[in-house]
């Protein structure tokens, strides 16, 4: 087994994924908003 050397790690693969994590993460979040702000509006 090799030894593990700090900071030798390919971390591209990591941030991509992260970067689309939380871009959906905001998608959604802004279409849960939008969607209550209209049950508002047209619920009464």
């Amino acid at each position: 087994m090799a030894e593990h050397e700090h900071g030798d790690m390919r971390i591209e693969d990591h941030e991509k994924t992260f970067d689309g994590f939380l871009a959906w993460m905001i998608r959604g979040a802004i279409v849960s908003i939008v969607a209550l702000i209209f049950l508002a509006i047209f619920n009464s």
